[in-house]
């Protein structure tokens, strides 16, 4: 679902395949490109249409070469954010049948990080536990209406969102509420209601000159203003 560049290398998140809790256990299968976030560079090398990464954590190990972290269900939508100068990864997890998953880490932790699935599903354990999971960040219950998270970006710009400047701004496709929270690692207790409602929600943007977008099903774009 989303494909983004952090310098030469392009990062891009794949689903588990399908079929529900991951029967074929593709997401914790370092040998399966599913249900992962992947790193190449795509130029191309030799007679390979690209090549790998050195640092990619399963590069002279059992596991695919191409593999930056594993443990994912759907992340449909994830963005990267640099503050302190550290390079951050907000991953916006699609969930199954309690809880979708906001994972807000260090680039660094997430190389080789397992973010769970399917042992987990959010802080609830799925099928077993697993030491050294990465636990999200925040999670929405599909209790309170949720059905599939949109992760979003970090509002930068001082002057077009003052009151947001900082603060991680995501929504849910069947809650349609504009959340956001205070852009750091470790556990987020709650996330804040912004009042802006999109209908059929389905990804957000960060312009060249710092305005937010959003974008829904229905048609439209929207520039988020305060």
């Amino acid at each position: 679902g989303q494909l983004q560049f952090l310098g030469n290398h392009l990062y891009f998140g794949t689903g588990d395949g399908g079929g529900g809790g991951d029967p074929d256990g593709h997401a914790q299968d370092p040998g399966s490109l599913l249900g992962k976030m992947l790193r190449i560079d795509p130029r191309q090398t030799g007679s390979g249409p690209y090549s790998v990464p050195r640092s990619n954590p399963f590069v002279g190990r059992s596991g695919r070469d191409e593999i930056f972290s594993l443990g994912l269900r759907n992340p449909y939508r994830w963005s990267f954010d640099r503050a302190g100068g550290k390079n951050r990864i907000a991953i916006g997890d699609v969930g199954q049948d309690r809880a979708e998953e906001v994972n807000f880490v260090n680039l660094s932790r997430a190389r080789g990080g397992n973010f769970g699935w399917n042992r987990y599903e959010g802080f609830s354990v799925f099928t077993s536990p697993l030491a050294g999971t990465i636990m999200p960040s925040l999670t929405l219950g599909h209790g309170d209406g949720n059905c599939s998270v949109i992760g979003g970006v970090v509002a930068r710009d001082r002057r077009k969102l003052p009151a947001l400047r900082g603060r991680y701004l995501f929504a849910d496709f069947c809650g349609g509420k504009v959340l956001s929270f205070k852009a750091r690692t470790g556990r987020i207790r709650n996330a804040r209601d912004t009042g802006l409602r999109i209908s059929s929600v389905s990804s957000f943007g960060r312009g060249l000159s710092g305005a937010v977008y959003a974008t829904s099903l229905s048609g439209p774009v929207y520039r988020i203003r305060q």
